[in-house]
């Protein structure tokens, strides 16, 4: 704790002495500084709550929306565009796609085709293409289609939710909880299982992919790549692999044998549903059952939860051309922290895994769909009913526009056997860059059981023993000690800063989902910098007046809180005065908790505390017990 205390104090210096300099003139480079959002107007008096988006081959957008509306948009981009109703009267309609001059959608429980046969700008042919049963239950959201490369569709379900609070999803017709790939002419093939609310699904490189959210089971949001016959760790849509068309056996019985034998059996071995939930220590990983499920297929990246959004949504690779260094990356969408994260790919010995990072924020609602405009900006659908988000507007369609200004960002970051390799969008200073404390790394994992999300667990530093700067300055090589295999490292570059104007970077903290450590050469450590500018004596005199700020009983102001604030994400969801996804602080102030209190509901929230806010908090235990006390500090004075 200590030594991420100093290395913020030498940050802060860092900066301190960079606004005194002639280069830096200015405030620190914000988002809306490179990708501005521009709104688009919706119809006076129409809530446009926007549940599929897809642009046709004239320009002209294509909404469908939750209420059950198709709505074609012209001149979309333009600063006045028209809308027109092409159908309604559809059934919660959360995907959209154009194929061979029709329209296909999803309702909630069939794939349908729309087209205007007598061209007067209205659908006149309404059929279904497929249906699938559904029970009646809230949560059987279905979603897609997206249009394979052989030009079949791909379609998602939700899971419904169980009768028990903790006892959540459960499949309770085919097929929920897995993706179907339907023909055009109607034929069905269950593709893969495991599912448990797959919002967003992509092709990246003519690959499928989808977003998850978290849930039970499913310990943190993330993506996974899909292929036919895999699981990816849901266990309700197992109910259905005996079906003669199924693509994969592996049953519910069996995997409940692996995660804890006695788990969900009566007395005569029977499985049931528990009545008490299991000690929380016998449970595994994901990552643990891989060479026992040969059908499990694991996250390629996490999203963690809170931090890289809450309730992910929507996937679109970059295509060539558009927002410049980005090209070929993926960007998913957040309905929840309504925003949108950057995923940096790469294949390790034939698996996928890679970095996530923040991308942009501050979209007016919850990001759900998007899609590219001709002119090479992003368009963005919108809505919050049902679920809560930092965006106010109940609904909104905005558009996400490249300025061709250059951020400085982590371009891309491989995994290589001795530690990472990073390179910039632009020359970074190579003092800033040489100097180990301008680093941080640490890793942990989630837990694989039943109850709703996971803390983070089973922590980990890992050491940064040297660096290289490449020769163009536009990257760097760290040698990290303890390279956890199968799981998340948290890679933190506060120290950094761009070569011309000594900024930091827009991003400085990515998530590296590490499942393979590829073979190769290793660096040694006469060709790196050892330099740190933190030495043993500044950790000492930083725990001597860490221990003396904690007992001196003076709150710290906003300004010294404000970078916990940012780096654990609180802000993603709350502010001082003004309700977002949580309560404001202010509003935490006046319960009366005591500071140990507040951080035991840091690490453990109860959702009843707010029966009013319709997101639970996930529990926060990557914050250290030090720093959590120093928050809570912070948020009681705000009654004083």
């Amino acid at each position: 704790m200590y030594m991420y205390y100093l290395r913020r104090c030498y940050v802060v210096l860092i900066m301190l002495l960079a606004v005194n300099s002639p280069s830096f003139g200015q405030d620190a480079p914000a988002e809306a500084d490179y990708f501005p959002i521009v709104d688009i107007p919706s119809p006076e008096g129409y809530l446009l709550e926007v549940g599929g988006l897809t642009v046709l081959p004239d320009g002209d957008l294509g909404i469908a929306t939750r209420r059950g509306d198709i709505i074609i948009v012209e001149n979309p981009a333009s600063g006045d565009p028209h809308f027109k109703k092409f159908a309604t009267g559809l059934h919660e309609v959360l995907g959209l796609a154009y194929k061979d001059g029709a329209l296909y959608c999803v309702q909630r429980g069939e794939l349908t085709r729309l087209e205007d046969s007598d061209m007067d700008g209205r659908a006149d042919v309404i059929e279904t293409v497929y249906a699938w049963p559904l029970s009646g239950h809230y949560h059987e959201y279905s979603y897609g289609p997206l249009i394979a490369p052989d030009g079949s569709f791909f379609v998602s379900g939700n899971v419904a939710f169980g009768d028990q609070q903790w006892w959540r999803g459960e499949s309770r017709v085919p097929w929920r909880g897995w993706m179907m790939n339907i023909t055009t002419d109607g034929k069905m093939q269950p593709w893969a299982t495991g599912m448990r609310s797959p919002a967003g699904l992509g092709l990246v490189d003519g690959e499928l992919f989808y977003a998850e959210n978290q849930g039970d089971w499913i310990g943190s949001g993330g993506i996974w790549h899909v292929e036919k016959g895999d699981f990816m760790g849901h266990p309700a849509g197992l109910r259905w692999t005996d079906k003669k068309n199924a693509p994969l056996s592996l049953t519910a019985e069996e995997l409940y044998e692996l995660v804890d034998p006695e788990f969900n059996k009566d007395e005569d071995g029977n499985y049931i549903k528990p009545e008490n939930e299991p000690d929380e220590e016998e449970y595994r990983t994901l990552f643990e059952l891989q060479d026992e499920l040969p059908a499990l297929k694991t996250p390629a990246v996490w999203l963690p939860h809170g931090i890289l959004g809450i309730s992910n949504s929507d996937i679109q690779q970059i295509p060539e051309g558009h927002f410049g260094p980005f090209e070929g990356q993926i960007l998913v969408g957040d309905q929840g922290q309504s925003k949108i994260m950057r995923v940096i790919l790469e294949k390790v010995n034939g698996t996928y895994q890679g970095a996530a990072l923040d991308f942009r924020s501050g979209f007016q609602s919850g990001v759900l769909r998007m899609d590219w405009a001709d002119d090479g900006s992003l368009f963005i659908g919108e809505t919050n009913r049902g679920w809560g988000s930092a965006g106010t507007a109940d609904e909104g369609l905005q558009r996400l526009v490249w300025n061709r200004q250059l951020p400085f960002e982590m371009k891309t970051i491989r995994v290589r056997p001795d530690g990472f390799e990073i390179r910039f969008t632009k020359p970074v200073d190579r003092a800033s860059a040489e100097d180990l404390a301008s680093y941080a790394v640490s890793s942990f994992i989630y837990k694989y059981h039943p109850v709703y999300g996971s803390p983070m667990i089973d922590p980990g530093q890992g050491e940064v023993r040297g660096v290289k700067v490449t020769e163009d300055g536009m990257g760097v090589r760290i040698i990290v000690d303890n390279l956890r295999k199968n799981y998340i490292h948290h890679i933190e570059l506060d120290g950094i800063r761009s070569k011309k104007d000594g900024n930091p970077l827009l991003h400085s903290s990515a998530y590296y989902t590490l499942k393979e450590i590829p073979q190769g050469e290793r660096l040694s450590m006469e060709e790196v910098s050892t330099m740190n500018s933190i030495q043993k004596e500044d950790v000492e005199a930083g725990k001597a007046g860490g221990d003396e700020q904690l007992q001196s009983g003076e709150s710290p102001s906003y300004e010294e809180i404000k970078p916990l604030l940012s780096q654990y994400t609180c802000t993603s969801c709350h502010q001082q005065n003004k309700r977002m996804v949580g309560p404001p602080f202010a509003e935490i102030a006046k319960r009366g908790y005591s500071n140990e209190e507040m951080v035991e509901l840091i690490y453990n929230p109860d959702l009843s505390n707010w029966p009013d806010y319709a997101t639970a908090m996930p529990p926060m235990t990557i914050v250290p017990e030090e720093e959590a006390l120093r928050i809570a500090d912070w948020i009681n004075a705000l009654n004083d």
